[in-house]
């Protein structure tokens, strides 16, 4: 078996190696557009709308971003993850439309418009509303056309052409038909109470719009002399102690609150020569903590030692306050602080901290307003739309922002006017606490008390419309908990949160003061304060949304929309603008309803965790208001996006992650394939080291779709071989990937693609490159072509092919599209028209318990590892191995083991072998006559 020159014959040229063109570099940065550009040319998506018809369907809904700036992870991981479902359950054989959309309206928009005019020093309350409103539209279309570009770059299937925006007058027009329902069944009502007041953006903002960030604040203790205390006479000449971390409220001070089960303690303070400082209340287990802070102010200039000359006189119980009175601190201005401010029962007190007493601004507190409410005191409206006292307050008026920094300890004016008064007892600006900002502007918010629109949570609608669902006493909040029960919320944890938010939130705030979205379309009576309730106006008003969208209100013809029955001049016209949350939270109405018949529900939402207090709980809101039911069947909630080392992304931190920077160096697979793998329901993190470990994961299973591809070259439909005549290997194989079809398609219904893609690469790693493909590359490469153990080999790797192909497409779009194409090039084909691979069932048991053999076979390998490093052996092939266990016969083994020899014995030892090598498959077998032979099998397979 050797030349005429004695030199080995190369038997290369007789060994069957794949074959392949499939480049193992990706190159996907470069390949992805071009395949992008594919897609659009064969109309895929709407191929599969037409191939899906009559199909169950499943509809994503898609929460609409803003439409107001470049992408960022947030927005990539949120899309990816949508477009993993969808794709996936298109995969399954479901009717999957996908309609993104876009949030169009509110502030995102309006300050980002408003931020140019400040740039040109301009003035924009000074523009024609309706020029500033094109400007807005203008604004949104832009960044709408730049973010679809940027979602379809990530590989978002769905219907680009015609997506839905917020602002499209169609849109607008069915917003303002939800909010005109909630008004006809008496759901709508106008009040003052405080809510969440941004001075800077002028206008009211939803618990969504707000951020919470830690600050330190000036903390005083303000002391109210009480001038009346039937129950309590002794209490007259002390005073009640409050403590506040808000001072600039002080001066609308209405009342005391007191907890009724509170014990309070009257302490007596004396400087160092006996003389009587002051007598003070304060709950009992609190006057050690309010001393303390106290001794500062009361007895400036005393050393410390001598500070804390207390006593108690006497205590009383929180019942004995009822009917008491106390002086405002500042009651020598006369007027609106010379009114007996008193002292009443609340619930909400309590001694966690301050002095167990609280002071009750109705104007700025949603305790302080309904306390004082429902014992007949109003708020006053003394801080205006920018945070400034009103000009004409006799106290403030005219000083500046209540929420800038001159209201200090040291010298700001409410501390220096309260501390010449006397009733400054203690203050510092060292209290540290979690405060409300706008996450807009960045700037803190206040409560304020102003005249706004609100949906009530407690008020049974009174519906008397056709095809409006009557409540049947029901509240909002009963019909919205109700509804929560019934959906499917994923993870399972995510329903106690939104139960929570529902049970306390407070009405819905759904005026905006600003200019820039859909209008509360209302008319107000002038005289009685109600609103118009007409259902032939109603229709008036959508047919003039649907003709001309928001703008038409602004421009329209009032008494035309009111009609001969009304006269224009005895009603006020809205102005005020819809919550942003109302308008998405009604986009099931003019999408999915709108797309696929009324009363048809999403089967999901998906959005970040924080959309329970906003997007999930608008449209939970919006639609049990006006359909009793919640609009999704089921809610999959993500956590965030983080960096590397686990903190908040910051362009002031310098750790912003930029989705599009990585599509462009490593594409997008790579990001579609870290979003599967990560564990979304948590907060995830994105950097170098994990891209890196995920560019691992793909060039692995990029690996074995190119050697699928390479070993099933010229793969013919004659050559495939019945299961019922494959060797056992093939067959378990085949029950293996039985189990992961099992396993895969219950994680995609789970929506648990890190589960997903774990199953999927562990199997392509583990029981097919180290296992399954490791075993039989010597069947592949040296067996003849029509040899059965060949065959068997190539129809498994063929069916193999086929199921993996697909099961990647949900999350690796590009490459399964690129690894089909490899294979089965044409024109107009896709992967992703395919459908979940039918995985033929395997009858009959295996003899071997497979599971056994494997244990075995890496107790083996690890075995025979010291001998390769200590060059012993140099290949496995090149080992003689004995096993306790024996679970084929020993030839079996030896292949599977891919060693020499295998024979009983008493524990796993290895020796080298003194058989010859095949010079063609590089066994060692009893049958090589001399170094470089042929084994029997490669001379009869050489010399066919």
């Amino acid at each position: 078996m050797s030349d005429t020159n004695d030199t080995p014959r190369d038997w290369r040229d007789t060994v069957f190696l794949p074959k392949t063109d499939f480049p193992m570099k990706a190159g996907l940065a470069a390949k992805e557009p071009a395949i992008l550009e594919r897609w659009a040319k064969i109309g895929l998506y709407d191929r599969l709308r037409k191939e899906r018809e009559g199909r169950e369907r499943f509809i994503l809904h898609d929460g609409p971003p803003y439409a107001n700036g470049d992408i960022h992870m947030g927005h990539a991981m949120n899309k990816i993850l949508k477009d993993i479902i969808v794709r996936s359950q298109s995969l399954q054989g479901k009717d999957a439309p996908y309609v993104p959309g876009w949030d169009c309206h509110g502030l995102p928009i309006e300050w980002k418009v408003e931020e140019a005019y400040r740039a040109k020093k301009l003035n924009k309350d000074e523009v024609d509303p309706v020029a500033f409103r094109a400007e807005c539209r203008a604004y949104a279309e832009k960044w709408v056309q730049v973010q679809r570009g940027q979602f379809e770059r990530l590989g978002i299937m769905g219907d680009w052409e015609d997506p839905y925006l917020t602002m499209k007058y169609e849109a607008e027009a069915t917003i303002v038909g939800e909010l005109l329902k909630f008004a006809e069944t008496g759901q709508v009502y106008r009040g003052a109470k405080p809510v969440m007041w941004s001075p800077v953006e002028k206008t009211a903002l939803a618990e969504a719009e707000v951020e919470y960030e830690d600050i330190t604040s000036t903390q005083i203790d303000v002391a109210f002399e009480i001038v009346e205390a039937p129950n309590a006479p002794e209490l007259v000449g002390a005073h009640a102690v409050i403590w506040t971390t808000t001072p600039w409220t002080i001066p609308v001070n209405q009342a005391l609150a007191y907890g009724p089960e509170i014990d309070y303690a009257i302490t007596s303070c004396s400087d160092h020569e006996g003389k009587l400082l002051g007598r003070y209340l304060v709950a009992t287990d609190l006057v050690s903590s309010f001393q303390k802070r106290a001794d500062t102010l009361l007895r400036p200039g005393e050393a410390t030692e001598l500070a804390g000359v207390w006593s108690i006189d006497s205590f009383v119980h929180g019942s004995q306050l009822e009917g008491a009175t106390a002086r405002h601190p500042m009651h020598a201005l006369g007027g609106f602080f010379a009114k007996p401010r008193p002292l009443l029962a609340g619930d909400f007190v309590t001694t966690d901290a301050g002095t167990g007493l609280v002071h009750m601004a109705p104007d700025h507190g949603e305790d302080d307003f309904l306390l004082c409410k429902a014992n007949g005191l109003e708020p006053v409206f003394a801080v205006d739309a920018a945070g400034f006292y009103r000009a004409d307050w006799a106290w403030l008026g005219g000083q500046g922002s209540v929420i800038n920094k001159k209201f200090t300890a040291a010298d700001g004016p409410i501390c220096t006017d309260l501390r010449e008064a006397g009733a400054l007892l203690a203050a510092s600006d060292d209290f540290k606490h979690s405060y409300p900002h706008s996450w807009r502007s960045k700037a803190k918010v206040i409560f304020r008390a102003t005249p706004q629109w609100f949906i009530p949570m407690d008020r049974a609608s009174h519906s008397k419309e056709e095809g409006v669902p009557e409540s049947n006493g029901a509240t909002l909040r009963d019909l919205a908990l109700n509804s929560i029960e019934q959906t499917r919320w994923v993870p399972e944890r995510a329903k106690n949160r939104i139960r929570s938010m529902v049970e306390g939130r407070p009405d819905w705030v759904i005026s905006r003061q600003r200019a820039w979205g859909v209008p509360i379309a209302l008319y107000v009576h002038r005289q009685t304060g109600d609103y118009l309730r007409d259902a032939a106006v109603n229709a008036r008003i959508l047919e003039a949304f649907r003709a001309g969208g928001a703008d038409a209100w602004f421009q329209a013809d009032h008494q035309a929309l009111l009609g001969s029955e009304y006269d224009a001049a005895d009603y006020d016209v809205v102005t005020d603008i819809l919550d942003v949350w109302f308008d998405s939270g009604s986009t099931h109405a003019f999408v999915v309803e709108a797309r696929y018949g009324a009363g048809t529900r999403a089967d999901l939402y998906v959005e970040g965790s924080d959309q329970h207090r906003g997007w999930f709980q608008s449209s939970l809101l919006e639609a049990t208001g006006t359909r009793g039911r919640a609009p999704y069947d089921a809610v999959l909630t993500h956590g965030f996006a983080l960096d590397g080392k686990g903190k908040k992304m910051s362009k002031s931190l310098g750790n912003v992650v930029d989705p599009l920077k990585i599509i462009g160096e490593s594409g997008a697979d790579i990001l579609r394939l870290w979003v599967a793998q990560t564990d979304y329901f948590e907060d995830v993190r994105i950097g170098k080291e994990v891209l890196a470990g995920t560019g691992d994961t793909y060039r692995k299973l990029r690996n074995t779709f190119r050697y699928l591809l390479g070993a099933l070259d010229d793969f013919r439909v004659d050559e495939m071989l019945a299961i019922s005549e494959m060797p056992e290997l093939e067959r378990y194989i085949l029950v293996r990937l039985g189990e992961l079809d099992i396993e895969l398609r219950a994680a995609a219904n789970a929506f648990e693609f890190n589960r997903y893609t774990r199953a999927l690469t562990d199997f392509a790693n583990e029981d097919l490159s180290a296992f399954f493909f490791d075993i039989r590359k010597d069947s592949l490469y040296c067996d003849a072509p029509t040899d059965p153990k060949r065959r068997a080999y190539r129809t498994v790797l063929d069916i193999l092919f086929h199921a993996l192909v697909r099961y990647a497409a949900p999350i690796l779009a590009f490459t399964a599209e690129e690894v089909w194409q490899a294979r089965f090039p044409s024109e107009d084909g896709s992967v992703h028209l395919l459908e979940w691979p039918e995985v033929p069932a395997v009858d009959g048991a295996l003899s071997a318990d497979w599971s056994q053999v494997r244990a075995l076979r890496e107790r083996v390998t690890e075995a025979i590892e010291p001998y390769r490093r200590e060059k012993k052996v140099r290949s496995s092939l090149e080992a003689e191995v004995t096993t306790p266990e024996m679970p084929l016969p020993g030839d079996h083994l030896a292949e599977l083991f891919i060693v020499s020899k295998v024979t009983p014995g008493e524990a796993v030892t290895v020796t080298p072998t003194d058989r010859l090598k095949c010079g063609r498959c590089w066994r060692h077998l009893p049958e090589v006559a001399e170094d470089g032979a042929l084994c029997d099998r490669c001379a009869q397979v050489v010399d066919a």
